[in-house]
């Protein structure tokens, strides 16, 4: 049975992502954000860490604030929000150098934190893979390269990732 809060998160997720398509898709963003939450439901993510995974790119992507995150959902669903926030800005530099400042903020994320962006990454990667074209490319080595700092998320889903990158590779060479 599904919780208030949770109904409450995905009734936020459409509204704060109305308008926007996933990108390759076509399909309403809202989509990435419930794939997201039902993998770590499927992992036996706590309700906090189900709500963020609706709510993981609305700071990026919807300029929602972290305390408005907070003011709804309580500190740890915005401290888990933030945890896999992007932190790079375009004056930053090339995208390179925004992604690995990314990462490093990635690599800081505790456990839940770090489930929380797997969770991200084998929806997004899933997606892209198929139908990505050469953008493909460029983000699964983005990938590799995060999952290489990530240690503290669930091993099940670090290894679900891993496997989809390597598969990715296994069909397209490096």
């Amino acid at each position: 049975m599904t919780s208030e809060r949770i109904k409450l998160a995905q009734k936020m997720c459409k509204k704060w992502h109305e308008g926007q398509e996933r990108k390759y898709t076509g399909e309403p963003y809202h989509v990435h954000p419930f794939e997201v939450a039902k993998i770590l439901k499927d992992h036996g993510g706590s309700e906090d860490l189900q709500i963020a995974g609706l709510l993981h790119d609305v700071v990026e992507d919807c300029e929602v604030t972290e305390d408005e995150i907070a003011d709804m959902f309580g500190d740890r669903v915005a401290d888990l929000v933030m945890m896999v926030t992007d932190v790079s800005r375009p004056e930053d530099g090339n995208r390179e150098a925004r992604k690995a400042l990314d990462r490093a903020h990635n690599a800081k994320a505790d456990a839940e934190g770090q489930t929380l962006k797997l969770a991200d990454l084998i929806s997004n990667s899933t997606s892209i893979a198929k139908y990505g074209g050469k953008f493909a490319d460029t983000y699964m080595r983005e990938k590799e390269a995060t999952l290489k700092l990530m240690k503290k998320g669930d091993s099940r889903l670090r290894k679900r990732a891993t496997q989809i990158v390597e598969d990715f590779w296994a069909g397209w060479g490096k």
